[in-house]
Protein backbone atom coordinates (compact mmCIF):
# COMPACT_ATOMS: atom_id res chain seq x y z
CA UNK A 1 0.00 0.00 0.00
CA UNK A 2 2.79 2.23 0.99
CA UNK A 3 4.73 1.72 -1.94
CA UNK A 4 1.55 2.52 -4.49
CA UNK A 5 1.05 5.63 -2.79
CA UNK A 6 4.65 6.77 -3.18
CA UNK A 7 3.82 6.00 -6.50
CA UNK A 8 1.23 7.66 -7.29
CA UNK A 9 2.74 10.68 -5.07
CA UNK A 10 5.45 10.64 -7.65
CA UNK A 11 3.29 10.68 -10.77
CA UNK A 12 1.21 13.46 -9.43
CA UNK A 13 4.86 15.43 -8.79
CA UNK A 14 5.97 14.53 -11.81
CA UNK A 15 2.55 15.49 -14.05
CA UNK A 16 2.45 18.74 -11.78
CA UNK A 17 6.13 19.28 -13.30
CA UNK A 18 5.55 18.86 -16.76
CA UNK A 19 1.96 20.66 -16.55
CA UNK A 20 4.35 23.84 -15.92
CA UNK A 21 5.99 23.64 -19.15
CA UNK A 22 3.16 22.42 -21.11
CA UNK A 23 1.44 25.84 -22.29
CA UNK A 24 5.45 26.77 -24.37
CA UNK A 25 6.98 23.35 -24.61
CA UNK A 26 6.89 22.83 -28.61
CA UNK A 27 7.92 23.89 -31.63
CA UNK A 28 6.67 27.82 -32.39
CA UNK A 29 7.31 29.22 -35.99
CA UNK A 30 7.19 33.23 -36.13
CA UNK A 31 4.18 34.49 -38.15
CA UNK A 32 5.74 37.75 -39.64
CA UNK A 33 2.28 38.89 -41.14
CA UNK A 34 0.71 39.54 -37.39
CA UNK A 35 3.87 40.77 -35.81
CA UNK A 36 5.79 44.09 -35.63
CA UNK A 37 8.97 43.88 -36.10
CA UNK A 38 11.99 46.45 -36.32
CA UNK A 39 14.69 46.90 -39.14
CA UNK A 40 17.44 46.88 -36.07
CA UNK A 41 16.43 44.52 -34.06
CA UNK A 42 16.91 40.63 -34.05
CA UNK A 43 14.18 38.00 -35.69
CA UNK A 44 13.63 34.58 -33.94
CA UNK A 45 12.20 32.60 -36.66
CA UNK A 46 11.96 29.51 -34.92
CA UNK A 47 11.79 28.70 -30.98
CA UNK A 48 11.55 25.59 -29.50
CA UNK A 49 10.69 24.10 -26.09
CA UNK A 50 11.72 21.03 -24.35
CA UNK A 51 12.17 19.44 -21.27
CA UNK A 52 15.78 19.39 -20.15
CA UNK A 53 15.14 17.31 -17.03
CA UNK A 54 13.82 19.43 -14.18
CA UNK A 55 14.56 22.76 -16.44
CA UNK A 56 13.48 23.59 -19.56
CA UNK A 57 15.72 24.00 -22.74
CA UNK A 58 15.06 27.08 -25.16
CA UNK A 59 16.51 26.41 -28.98
CA UNK A 60 16.49 29.74 -30.88
CA UNK A 61 17.06 30.05 -34.64
CA UNK A 62 16.90 33.13 -36.12
CA UNK A 63 18.37 36.04 -38.15
CA UNK A 64 20.30 38.93 -35.77
CA UNK A 65 19.80 42.39 -36.31
CA UNK A 66 22.56 42.65 -39.36
CA UNK A 67 20.52 39.42 -41.01
CA UNK A 68 23.06 36.52 -40.59
CA UNK A 69 21.96 33.19 -39.12
CA UNK A 70 21.96 33.43 -35.28
CA UNK A 71 21.27 30.03 -32.79
CA UNK A 72 21.29 30.76 -29.10
CA UNK A 73 20.73 28.10 -26.14
CA UNK A 74 18.85 28.46 -22.55
CA UNK A 75 18.19 26.04 -20.14
CA UNK A 76 17.12 26.91 -16.74
CA UNK A 77 13.85 27.29 -14.69
CA UNK A 78 10.52 29.82 -15.07
CA UNK A 79 12.04 30.71 -11.54
CA UNK A 80 13.18 34.95 -12.21
CA UNK A 81 16.94 34.04 -11.91
CA UNK A 82 19.33 34.29 -14.25
CA UNK A 83 21.11 30.83 -16.18
CA UNK A 84 23.55 30.89 -18.89
CA UNK A 85 22.81 31.67 -22.64
CA UNK A 86 24.99 30.32 -25.20
CA UNK A 87 25.86 31.62 -28.72
CA UNK A 88 24.43 34.89 -27.99
CA UNK A 89 26.88 37.45 -28.40
CA UNK A 90 24.25 39.87 -27.34
CA UNK A 91 23.68 38.25 -24.11
CA UNK A 92 25.19 35.73 -21.75
CA UNK A 93 22.61 35.13 -19.29
CA UNK A 94 18.06 35.36 -19.01
CA UNK A 95 15.89 34.83 -16.39
CA UNK A 96 11.92 34.08 -17.01
CA UNK A 97 9.62 33.88 -14.57
CA UNK A 98 6.40 32.24 -14.93
CA UNK A 99 3.37 34.59 -14.23
CA UNK A 100 0.43 31.95 -14.51
CA UNK A 101 -0.75 29.24 -16.69
CA UNK A 102 -0.14 31.41 -20.00
CA UNK A 103 2.05 34.63 -19.02
CA UNK A 104 6.03 34.67 -18.40
CA UNK A 105 8.15 37.38 -18.04
CA UNK A 106 11.72 37.93 -19.20
CA UNK A 107 14.62 39.75 -18.38
CA UNK A 108 17.48 39.32 -21.12
CA UNK A 109 21.16 40.31 -19.79
CA UNK A 110 25.05 40.95 -20.64
CA UNK A 111 27.69 41.25 -18.41
CA UNK A 112 24.75 41.87 -15.71
CA UNK A 113 23.69 44.71 -17.04
CA UNK A 114 19.98 44.38 -18.81
CA UNK A 115 19.83 44.54 -22.91
CA UNK A 116 16.17 43.44 -23.42
CA UNK A 117 13.21 42.52 -21.08
CA UNK A 118 9.78 41.86 -22.14
CA UNK A 119 6.66 39.28 -21.68
CA UNK A 120 5.56 36.01 -23.45
CA UNK A 121 1.68 35.17 -23.60
CA UNK A 122 0.19 31.84 -24.62
CA UNK A 123 -3.38 32.68 -26.28
CA UNK A 124 -6.33 30.61 -24.67
CA UNK A 125 -6.12 27.99 -27.05
CA UNK A 126 -2.22 27.36 -27.15
CA UNK A 127 -1.87 27.43 -30.68
CA UNK A 128 0.00 30.73 -30.59
CA UNK A 129 1.97 33.02 -28.16
CA UNK A 130 2.92 36.91 -28.18
CA UNK A 131 6.16 38.18 -27.47
CA UNK A 132 6.67 41.94 -26.59
CA UNK A 133 10.35 42.50 -26.49
CA UNK A 134 11.78 45.81 -25.35
CA UNK A 135 15.80 45.83 -26.49
CA UNK A 136 18.24 48.07 -25.59
CA UNK A 137 21.32 49.01 -27.87
CA UNK A 138 24.69 49.74 -27.07
CA UNK A 139 24.05 53.41 -27.33
CA UNK A 140 21.35 53.40 -24.84
CA UNK A 141 18.36 53.86 -27.81
CA UNK A 142 15.32 51.32 -26.93
CA UNK A 143 13.13 49.45 -29.49
CA UNK A 144 10.45 47.55 -28.77
CA UNK A 145 8.90 44.34 -31.00
CA UNK A 146 6.14 42.05 -30.96
CA UNK A 147 6.27 39.16 -32.30
CA UNK A 148 3.55 36.11 -32.91
CA UNK A 149 4.33 32.58 -33.12
CA UNK A 150 2.33 29.65 -34.07
CA UNK A 151 2.57 26.45 -32.66
CA UNK A 152 3.73 23.36 -34.95
CA UNK A 153 1.91 20.36 -34.36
Amino acid sequence: MRKTAAVVILAACAALACSAQSTLTGTWKLNESKSKLAANAPKNSTVVYSSAGDQTKVTIDGTDANGNPAHNEWIGKFDGKDYPVTGDPGSDARAVKKVDDRTFTFVVKKGGKETAHGRIVVSPDGMSRTVTNTLTDASGKKTTVTQVYDKQM
